[in-house]
């Protein structure tokens, strides 16, 4: 069993290079024009600074936006663009698409859309201040939107709901332990943090767990099958830290091998089956969408994006036999763009700080 990560799934600069040699870039990014290509933008947890100039950027020089719905159609071929459009991407529902983007998007006249995680969503008795109420932006609370906001975003027809699985998930892919949470875990990304117990008794691990055990860990949507670690060295590990003085205890020269040696030898634990693991895929799938048509009392979610752009052969079967419409998703060959005649589960998208590259004024062809 294999627990290495691939390097398709990896990101950062060595990718970028890959990508540039391979000329996947679109040629806008060097001073062309679009073409017949449509430009999909992401963007995650956003702040009024940044994402106001780039939406000012896109209203001056004339640019639309389109729905989840339009880019599926563009992508089979089904229908027209005219070089001003873009889609702009909102992944994960950062509580900043309600305080900060919705505001900003119905100023200029602009709609996105969301790949919302229902399993990462909560309820709350009202909304919270946005831009336009309170200019503290809606500070505080959970780091996603709550389940009335979503709803209202919905309502609005500002923001395009679609789904970014259940969960979001890493999962373990190997007994063998490669780290434990320490105090610097807490740089750690919130959704790059691993599943440690799977639906219906969803865990993940916490930063302030410290001393639990790491292990490697890929993508629910890969090829990886999830195995399953001791919940009791867990607590364990975690118990003797929080006894012996928390992060002080990291100050210790012997803290690594002292962990190892509580944590005993790796268990002989069996990685699930290939049908299991294809079960469990099409169930994210499935339940991912049907929470939030649910919740938003829509039939309208159809489209996904996955996480960290990772996807199997086994996903987008799923993803068909589901009866979903599109999917973003990351390969090594295709633009990093959407033209018509892309096989529509395996979209690209470009990084939103590439729109200034878009033809207009102001326009910023380096930095």
């Amino acid at each position: 069993m294999t627990s290495r990560v691939p390097f398709a799934e990896r990101g950062g600069a060595p990718r970028g290079l890959i990508d540039l040699a391979a000329g996947r870039y679109p040629s806008f990014l060097f001073g062309a024009q679009v073409g017949a290509l449509l430009p999909v933008f992401h963007f995650h947890d956003v702040t009024r600074a940044d994402l106001e100039s780039k939406l000012a950027y896109l209203a001056e020089n004339g640019y639309r936006t389109v729905s989840a719905d339009e880019v599926a159609a563009y992508a089979r071929g089904a229908s027209k663009l005219d070089g001003r459009s873009v889609a702009l991407c909102f992944d994960d529902a950062w509580a900043s698409l309600w305080s900060v983007a919705a505001p900003l998007l119905k100023r200029f006249g602009f709609t996105a859309i969301t790949y919302a995680i229902p399993d990462r969503i909560g309820e709350a008795a009202t909304v919270r201040p946005t831009l336009e109420a309170d200019g503290s932006a809606g500070a505080g609370g959970p780091p996603f939107v709550t389940w009335p906001e979503l709803r209202a975003l919905n309502a609005s027809g500002i923001v395009d709901v679609q789904c970014h699985t259940e969960t979001h998930s890493m999962v373990f892919c190997s007994p063998e332990i490669s780290g434990f949470v320490t105090p610097g875990y807490r740089d750690t990304p919130l959704l790059n943090r691993p599943q440690l117990v799977d639906p219906p008794h969803l865990r993940f691990i916490q930063a302030d767990e410290l001393g639990a055990p790491l292990y490697p860990a890929r993508s629910r949507m890969s090829e990886a099958r999830r195995v399953p670690v001791s919940l009791e060295v867990h607590e364990r590990l975690v118990d003797r830290v929080t006894h012996e003085g928390g992060a002080a205890f990291f100050d210790r020269p012997d803290w690594n091998a002292t962990l190892r040696r509580l944590a005993g030898p790796s268990p002989n634990s069996r990685p699930e089956g290939e049908a299991e693991r294809r079960r469990a895929i099409e169930e994210e799938l499935d339940r991912g969408r049907a929470i939030l048509n649910h919740c938003l009392g829509t039939r309208a979610v159809r489209h996904i994006c996955l996480p960290w752009g990772v996807s199997s052969r086994d996903t987008a079967d799923a993803l068909v036999r589901l009866g979903y419409q599109s999917a973003f998703a990351n390969r090594w060959s295709g633009m990093l763009a959407v033209r018509p005649g892309d096989d529509p589960f395996w979209l690209k998208r470009l990084p939103n700080r590439y729109i200034y590259r878009l033809p207009g004024r102001g326009r910023r062809l380096w930095g």
